[in-house]
């Protein structure tokens, strides 16, 4: 798991340890990026982690070590790991293996403050920077991508992403087999109304076609980045 440049000594005096030997874990969905919990690891658990690949940690009111997952079955598979530029923090991403939160939730970061006093807002657009902007205008891609993999997750009864899910593969490649017709039909008919409604369900489906494929969407943008960077060929 570590990178070629660090020895084990290297890492761990990398590492700003805290007076009583610990640091914050932040613990992060590979493929979504959902934020999944916060814990706090010590050397011997930083230890554990590398050499399992999967993630342990140090409870500070049982005063013992923790293998996610032991008990519950939910445990996270360690894709990379990262420290931050102080050396104060962990990133660790990974492949969750169910809810990362004891009360069954994908992520333990679910309650959501409405009101936060003195939060810039921005009368109009031009306030804003062009990376903001651009940032808030696909912020609705990031948040659908998170909401299908919880429900990819969480399998909740009744959901239409649940369905799709438990049919499988060509139940969804079926369903994006129509949308693109759908789209393309609409795009005939020249109701943009109409195609408008179609693409965004095209977009739905295409999104579902990744969790289950367990392609994050970051690697498409990554690819259409790499491909806009490209020099012309003609």
């Amino acid at each position: 798991m570590l990178h070629q440049a660090h020895s084990w000594t290297e890492l761990v005096a990398a590492i700003k340890w805290d007076r009583d030997g610990l640091v914050p874990a932040i613990v992060q969905d590979a493929s979504s990026r959902l934020v999944l919990m916060m814990a706090y690891m010590n050397e011997e658990s930083l230890r554990r982690s590398l050499e399992s690949g999967e993630t342990w940690f140090w409870s500070r009111s049982r005063q013992e070590f923790w293998h996610k997952g032991g008990t519950s079955g939910n445990t996270q598979r360690i894709t990379s790991l990262y420290y931050d530029c102080d050396g104060d923090t962990l990133l660790v991403l990974v492949e969750a293996n169910g809810p990362a939160c004891h009360t069954g939730r994908l992520s333990c970061f679910y309650n959501e403050v409405n009101e936060v006093d003195n939060k810039p807002t921005f009368a109009s657009s031009e306030h804003q920077t062009p990376s903001t902007a651009s940032n808030d205008r696909f912020a609705i891609l990031s948040e659908l991508e998170q909401m299908i993999a919880e429900r990819d997750a969480e399998r909740p009864e009744g959901a239409y992403t649940t369905y799709l899910f438990e049919k499988g593969i060509d139940k969804i490649l079926k369903k994006v087999g129509e949308e693109t017709a759908e789209t393309i039909i609409a795009a005939k008919n020249g109701d943009n109304d109409e195609l408008r409604y179609e693409v965004s369900d095209l977009i739905y489906h295409l999104l579902v076609l990744l969790q289950e494929r367990n392609l994050p969407l970051d690697d498409v943008l990554a690819e259409l980045d790499r491909r806009h960077e490209r020099p012309r060929k003609d």
